[in-house]
């Protein structure tokens, strides 16, 4: 038995264990709060076909037929009792960064690092590593940084293997322990590693299937993640089709292992709710990718040549891809799986309907400026709401003498914005490059403390200045209404806000951690209460329809995009009230340190708590 699970040599076939109070006057700006909308799916609920004389399937059929018809009542009107598994024991939302390489020869090993170095921003709580050489698998996943994880070289030396998959993990999500780090492991069939960005809505349902005798074997899930989950229905699915095999047609299983996986990415798709972007290898089979049928999370293929022929990095976003000397092909399309073989073949399928609906914050946020996902660069995304918001700020007439970005992510648009509206940017707040996003902070006490460790404010360029400062969202608050103290302590004259994103107002469930909507500095606000609890002189938000605009513009292809936090429409139509306040009343949501704890880290009191109309709320909360 392995004792240690972050760290396993597991040969194929073996057990896995491993942030003065100024009035604010903005009329326009009063909006009304959007109400949850769930949108029906159009994808295609069709029950799974069992064949007669397998008692397995068939006392697996029920559980699995009332998972769609539950799906599809909560689609086709409002669910008149929520299912007793949904609570507090669903795994928690997450937003990672996956990478996988497939090589003719060499080892992998060095190549995923640098990739997943390139996708650190998409996680910092753990990284994790597992390669093949098509014979063992050779892993290993830990808790920090990857140049900390990986920073042996008898432990790099040892990861061989010409392909491989590695994964770095966002903060807050469930355990703090190693075991939940990714990738994940089942021992049958095959022997199958998974690593997966995104997040189940339909986790408990799965689970309860899962561990019952309606699965093809009763599975015993170790941690709390639903990414465990996916990979155990994934190899259920395999378990099935290689039966159906035997029973049906007397075929030869080990030369339909590729079918095998095609088949079952297609069940699980109808039995999947939420968003998964996931990489698998799988022993006989391959490199696997597939990709939810709305397409929410990213996830890029790129390609480079070589004496032996082509070869393959598939990854979150393609900035990975340069360093290591891959050109990006095309984005995995949503319902595609994709599998290379040992040998180097490239194998697609289409196994659900596409409804290309891809996460809108993703380019406002998540994603680096030098990605390009679903044919939308992320930098041209960024620039054309500077573009956007800057018109709208023309119409206020506010007196601004100059534009500062609130670092990194708002620099884009706040670049446009000063080139539109003929104002000198000025970079005024220097960031401490070593200390980590407060976003991304496991709670509200430590994101507090870290703002100061993380910005400083230069009186050189705020000294008697009406100032524009830009961000590219306003999420909690906490970060924002000190850095309005910080620039005012500078010796700005007035201090106006702009918000790249538009106020963010609901969960969002598909990824990212923004559970519960009493952590939204926007919840239940209007803009100028929004803008008063800030301390600010004047607040703007972008809009939500020339936020989408601007998607539109550059991919005409995609009509729609999953902007639930913005607008509370919940595009895999199985998102309700109750399940959103389960959502808060979980234990990850619970545990938020928030109740009026403001840091100072001068010796001194801490920041005044700014009151609003509600019920006395402290700034920034």
């Amino acid at each position: 038995m392995l004792l240690n699970p972050s760290r396993a040599h597991v040969g194929l076939g073996a057990q896995h264990k491993g942030r003065q109070v100024v009035r604010c006057s903005a009329s326009s700006s009063r909006r009304v709060v959007p109400s949850i909308t769930r949108k029906a799916s159009s994808a295609s609920l069709a029950a799974v076909t069992m064949p007669a004389g397998s008692s397995s399937f068939i006392n697996s059929a029920g559980l699995k037929l009332n998972i769609l018809r539950r799906t599809g009542s909560s689609v086709a009107g409002r669910r008149q009792q929520p299912p007793k598994t949904r609570g507090a024991g669903r795994a928690p939302p997450r937003m990672c960064g996956i990478i996988g390489i497939y090589k003719h020869e060499g080892n992998v090993n060095a190549e995923l690092y640098e990739g997943l170095l390139m996708l650190q921003h998409r996680g910092q709580d753990s990284a994790g590593m597992v390669t093949t050489n098509w014979e063992k698998f050779k892993e290993y996943k830990e808790n920090g940084l990857v140049k900390d994880v990986f920073s042996s070289q008898s432990l790099m030396d040892s990861m061989i293997g010409s392909c491989g998959l590695a994964h770095v993990r966002y903060p807050t999500a469930g355990s703090s322990s190693a075991q939940e780090a990714q990738p994940f492991f089942v021992n049958s069939p095959l022997g199958m590693f998974l690593i997966h960005n995104g997040n189940l809505t339909n986790t408990e349902d799965l689970r309860v299937m899962l561990n019952s005798s309606r699965s093809f074997f009763s599975r015993h899930l170790r941690t709390s993640s639903d990414s465990e989950v996916l990979l155990n229905v994934l190899a259920d699915e395999v378990h099935r089709a290689h039966q159906r095999c035997l029973q049906t047609t007397g075929c030869d299983p080990n030369s339909m292992k590729t079918e095998f996986l095609f088949e079952a990415g297609q069940t699980a798709m109808k039995l999947l709710k939420g968003a998964y972007s996931c990489l698998t290898l799988v022993k006989g089979v391959g490199l696997v990718a597939f990709r939810d049928p709305f397409g929410i999370r990213p996830l890029v293929l790129g390609r480079r040549a070589s004496p032996l022929g082509d070869e393959y990095c598939i990854a979150s976003e393609d900035c990975a891809f340069g360093p290591i000397g891959f050109e990006r092909m095309r984005d995995v399309n949503p319902g595609e799986m994709i599998i290379i073989s040992p040998e180097g073949k490239l194998l697609s399928r289409q196994l659900a309907p596409p409804q290309l609906t891809p996460c809108i914050f993703e380019y406002i946020y998540l994603s680096r400026p030098d990605s390009v996902l679903n044919n939308i660069p992320v930098y041209e995304f960024q620039l054309a709401l500077g573009t956007r918001l800057s018109q709208r700020i023309k119409e206020r007439k506010w007196d601004l003498d100059l534009i500062c970005p609130v670092p990194d992510g708002s620099r884009p648009a706040a670049i446009q914005m000063a080139a539109d509206m003929a104002l000198p940017y000025r970079e005024g707040l220097v960031k401490n490059r070593y200390v980590g996003r407060t976003f991304i902070m496991p709670n509200q006490r430590l994101r507090e403390m870290s703002v100061r460790r993380k910005l400083n404010a230069m009186s050189t360029v705020f000294k008697g200045k009406s100032v524009l400062l830009v961000d590219d969202s306003i999420v909690r608050g906490t970060t924002m209404s000190q850095i309005v103290n910080m620039v005012r302590n500078a010796g700005a004259r007035k201090v106006y806000l702009a918000s790249a994103a538009p106020p963010v107002r609901h969960p969002n469930v598909y990824g990212v951690d923004m559970p519960s909507r009493k952590e939204f500095v926007a919840h239940g606000l209007t803009e100028d209460q929004i803008c008063e609890s800030l301390g600010a002189d004047g607040l703007i938000y972008q809009d939500v329809g020339d936020l989408m605009a601007v998607g539109n513009q550059l991919n005409p292809d995609i009509t729609r995009f999953e902007a639930s936090c913005f607008n509370g429409e919940y595009i895999t139509g199985d998102i309700d009230e109750d399940y959103l306040t389960s959502l808060e009343e979980s234990s990850r949501a619970a545990k938020r340190n928030r109740a009026g704890k403001a840091a100072s880290l001068t010796g001194g009191p801490p920041p005044p708590l700014v009151e609003d109309s509600r019920n006395k709320a402290p700034a920034g909360v």
